[in-house]
């Protein structure tokens, strides 16, 4: 008889991010990240970087969805339909107003206790996000972000401050959200906080990879080692102040495909992988990869690795490997395609599978796919840490949200998941993105909602914030009620 639900201990839950989420952009003491600066856009207007405040343009980051002021009702919602994790981010700069400060923020500290206190009320995990986009402006500023080794001493301070702060209340830990995000077109500024040549206003995902001088490309992958190191310390720290740690990579882990069975597609598919294994082979394996030497040198990159830059790494290989799914991606060289794969440049359209508003194509056997490549190639434990649908929802004239279309999403990518344990892979827990509407990363809207409760607030920033339950909602909370078995039942 088969068994269709997932492991006893499956952590089933939801994902957020502070800068996303918590609003309250300058109360308490808290400093400026990078992406609080920046602007509302769309998927065709790409969101700008303005390093002075102008009061003129409006910042979703500076009220995001109150979760600040609003988090014991949010937490309240997320027990009700039984989240045995939450995974959420701390805002360095609500811990360390400018990155590098002496003493901590006081009020920060206080802010995020209480949050894991009320999640433990509930019996929720936090699974925590030490550093999900946002370098602090003054780093920044001062430093180029991840360019300088000083911003490496100032994370792992950071680190080790909540490692700290929050032992017996925390044990699972992701070093750098989307790490791999830094190597992509807007890493530059994103990821690693490059602002060179007194830069006061980028747009941040509008330039192609090729059209990348090699100097940035070097800036990029200089940035990325770093956070390589920043990351191995953090590991090492955090399994010394509490053995208890688990300290997991995150890394965006699309499938990739070539278009057709041409060996040049099949290579180019191959070569597109190898962003995820360039990252979780330094952070997994606790080393660069045979490929890197030919990798960088045709992208035109000089990296520089010490003996004890090498030393560091091994030293600080994570527990366990988490990812974020949405697409997958189809790579073509040997003709003309149709290439409009959304908000980010995936590859060739790919003509077997259907996309959502946003043109991210829905293939959850991606999902099965990618699990069993990544676990057959390090073979630790596997958590999802983000997966979700980005849709236009409408309030019906009921005064409900019915996502039926979220609810399909969410049903096959369940399906996927049991696929993938079935077959061996060792995957401890999922967290859809995100279980509450907050504002895109990649165009800044609100229009764009993943969530299974509404808020009320338009791209402006206008409406009343009002929480709203969705129909998906409620078959999330079957599915956690069930253990997944549910999906299964519907067939």
């Amino acid at each position: 008889m088969v068994n269709n639900k997932f492991p006893d201990n499956f952590l089933w839950g939801g994902a957020t991010a502070a800068y996303q989420c918590e609003g309250a952009w300058d109360e308490d003491g808290k400093g400026f990240a990078i992406t609080d600066l920046l602007t509302a856009g769309t998927r065709r207007n790409p969101r700008k970087l303005t390093l002075e405040v102008d009061p003129g343009v409006y910042y979703p980051a500076k009220k995001g969805i109150d979760h600040y002021h609003r988090y014991k009702e949010d937490i309240k919602l997320f027990a009700e339909m039984g989240f045995k994790v939450y995974r959420m981010s701390v805002s360095w700069a609500r811990i360390y107003p400018n990155g590098d400060d002496e003493k901590p923020n006081q009020k920060g500290l206080d802010f995020y206790r209480d949050v894991f206190k009320e999640c433990h009320k509930y019996g929720i995990e936090p699974l925590v996000s030490i550093m999900h986009h946002d370098t602090p402006v003054a780093l920044a500023i001062k430093q180029d972000g991840w360019l300088s080794k000083k911003t490496i001493d100032a994370y792992v301070k950071y680190a080790k401050t909540l490692f700290t702060e929050y032992k017996g209340l925390v044990r699972y830990w992701i070093t750098f959200n989307e790490i791999n995000m830094t190597m992509n077109y807007f890493g530059d500024v994103y990821g690693a906080g490059i602002l060179s040549n007194g830069t006061r206003i980028i747009d941040i995902n509008n330039v192609s990879d090729d059209a990348m001088s090699k100097e940035k490309q070097n800036k990029r992958f200089a940035a990325l080692h770093n956070q390589f190191l920043a990351s191995a310390l953090a590991v090492k720290a955090g399994h010394e102040i509490d053995p208890n740690n688990q300290i997991g990579c995150m890394i965006a882990s699309d499938a990739h495909y070539p278009y057709s069975c041409n060996p040049v597609n099949i290579l180019a598919a191959q070569n597109s992988m190898r962003k995820l294994w360039y990252c979780g082979d330094v952070q997994v394996r606790g080393e660069y990869s045979y490929f890197t030497k030919r990798y960088l040198e045709e992208k035109g990159v000089t990296l520089n690795v010490t003996e004890e830059d090498k030393k560091i790494l091994k030293e600080g290989k994570v527990d366990f490997y988490s990812l974020s799914y949405y697409t997958s991606g189809t790579d073509c060289l040997d003709q003309e395609v149709d290439t409009d794969s959304g908000n980010f440049n995936l590859g060739a359209a790919n003509p077997y599978l259907k996309k959502s508003d946003w043109g991210w194509a829905f293939d959850p056997d991606g999902l099965r796919w990618v699990l069993n490549e990544i676990y057959g190639r390090y073979n630790v434990p596997i958590f999802i840490a983000e997966n979700g649908l980005g849709a236009i929802d409408e309030v019906s004239d009921d005064g409900k949200i019915h996502d039926d279309y979220r609810i399909h999403y969410l049903r096959e990518h369940t399906k996927a998941m049991k696929q993938a344990i079935d077959d061996g892979v060792d995957l401890f827990g999922y967290t859809w993105w995100g279980p509450i509407d907050l504002v895109s990363a990649s165009t800044g809207e609100m229009k764009k909602r993943y969530g299974f409760i509404y808020v009320d607030l338009d791209n402006e920033g206008k409406g009343t914030l009002q929480r709203v339950r969705k129909d998906s909602f409620y078959y999330y909370k079957k599915l956690i009620e069930t253990n997944g078995s549910c999906v299964f039942e519907e067939d």
